[in-house]
């Protein structure tokens, strides 16, 4: 396996990637594999923070489109982010990997609050450290979260694994002819309105110079080729 080229990173993950092919809740398969591939990538040194979205249980943006007043459904999508660390944590430990998690709404029975210093003090110390809750405010998607956290670790990059195996100008779904960039900058993610991440959070990177990698999760081993700097997904920059 290649050495690292990242000393330090921040993966997102989208809450329905665990969900597998079942369409919600967590499925068992799916993140046994997560963690093995999450495994991988530790064995190489390189630290490892996640941020992990909640959708497959409870999507706050749909819910306050249905009448829910926006703010509770948003704290209901964080707390269902929790149950996905907590399970991630489970199965990452399981492949012998050493994590922790630290949420940004405090519940110290199952996960230590969020501190900066002491997610660093993790990560040098060779755990893998979930970030729970988002940014603990309503109104803020865990894109965004995955942005504030990376920067305040000072990751070298940050990772969004999706279902997809890169950045596309439309649908490759819905559009045969849909062209794969390898290389895009933050204005033109913007500008085109590309899907890759929210706007909040694409601008957070932009301003802050963090590059952004979007690179199909569902491959085995795609973690560790990220990591390693092999020319898979798409570079933002």
């Amino acid at each position: 396996m290649k050495a690292p080229v990242y000393k330090r990173v921040l993966l997102k993950l989208s809450g329905e990637a665990l969900a597998g092919t079942q369409g919600h809740g967590i499925h068992a398969s799916s993140i046994q594999q997560f963690a093995k591939d999450v495994a991988e990538a530790h064995k190489t040194g390189v630290q490892i923070g996640i941020v992990i979205g909640g959708g497959n249980i409870f999507r706050g943006v749909a819910a306050s489109s249905d009448g829910m007043d926006r703010a509770s459904a948003d704290y209901m999508g964080m707390l269902a982010t929790c149950i996905n660390s907590l399970a991630l944590q489970d199965a990452l430990e399981k492949a012998q990997v050493p994590t922790r998690v630290q949420t940004a709404i405090e519940m110290h029975q199952i996960a230590e609050p969020y501190i900066r210093r002491r997610a660093i003090r993790h990560l040098e110390k060779g755990r893998v450290v979930i970030f729970g809750a988002g940014t603990g405010n309503p109104y803020f998607t865990t894109d965004t979260a995955a942005a504030l956290r990376a920067m305040e670790i000072n990751a070298d990059v940050l990772m969004k694994a999706t279902k997809v195996d890169g950045i596309y100008d439309k649908d490759p779904a819905l559009h045969k002819d849909a062209k794969k960039f390898t290389k895009i900058s933050y204005l033109d993610v913007l500008n085109k309105g590309l899907k890759v991440m929210d706007m909040t959070a694409v601008s957070l990177c932009m301003d802050n110079k963090l590059p952004i990698l979007s690179f199909d999760l569902n491959k085995p081993g795609n973690i560790a080729r990220a990591m390693s700097g092999e020319n898979i997904g798409t570079l933002v920059l």
